[in-house]
């Protein structure tokens, strides 16, 4: 037990690092652009946290548990799912700053303003779970290897899995938290900046996407194994 405690303390604070994957950063940023209070930036990390944590729970206590050997193509594929989304998102994020532009041309500010709030308000929490599910699903295999690397137990590798998910959870809140602040002090400013720095965040989803799907696709060789 002795031994134990601190392997998942460890797992903890190793939830709360593996938040800040440039990958996880990037997909958040693009939901987070649309969000102009802290306490809504909070629940986005909270959800997406939370959509990780049940998938690498599910998967990763799985693999733990009975031993599943998850193959390379499918590891990579799943891989490729997140770098597919990060795409999407970012499209989305760029074509949704494109649509505010038009409404200011036209003058229609007021309207614009709510109903663009109201949608992407809802329409943000949604992605922000659905993303950390994808997430999860990629980072489960690994996670779990390095639980069975160090946990033998299989009693306290699933608690390990979720201290793990709890670190998450608690560093993607203190993320998206502090990722909140210079959009809100945009929206203070303007919606012109805000919405120059929305679409700057989609263009770098698109690009980090892009890299990843060569880096999956071409150099790990999942498009010709």
């Amino acid at each position: 037990m002795g031994t134990v405690l601190p392997l998942l303390l460890l797992g903890f604070v190793l939830g709360m690092r593996h938040a800040t994957d440039p990958d996880h950063v990037v997909a958040v940023s693009t939901i987070v652009s649309r969000e102009r209070t802290f306490r809504g930036a909070a629940l986005i990390g909270a959800l997406w946290g939370l959509g990780h944590t049940v998938t690498i729970t599910l998967v990763g206590g799985a693999i733990v548990a009975f031993g599943l050997v998850i193959p390379k193509r499918v590891e990579l594929s799943m891989e490729l799912g997140v770098a597919v989304m990060l795409i999407a998102l970012g499209a989305m994020g760029v074509a949704g700053t494109l649509q505010k532009f038009h409404e200011i041309a036209h003058g229609d500010h007021s309207h614009a303003e709510r109903t663009l709030v109201t949608r992407l308000g809802r329409a943000g929490v949604a992605r922000a779970l659905f993303v950390g599910v994808v997430h999860g699903m990629a980072g489960s295999a690994a996670v779990a290897l390095l639980v069975l690397t160090t946990v033998r137990e299989p009693t306290f590798a699933m608690l390990y899995l979720a201290l793990f998910g709890l670190g998450t959870v608690a560093g993607m809140m203190t993320l998206t938290t502090l990722l909140a602040a210079p959009f809100a002090l945009a929206a203070r400013r303007g919606g012109e900046l805000t919405t120059w720095l929305s679409r700057a965040t989609g263009v770098a989803s698109v690009a980090l996407g892009a890299y990843l799907v060569y880096e999956i696709g071409v150099v790990e060789r999942l498009f010709t194994r």
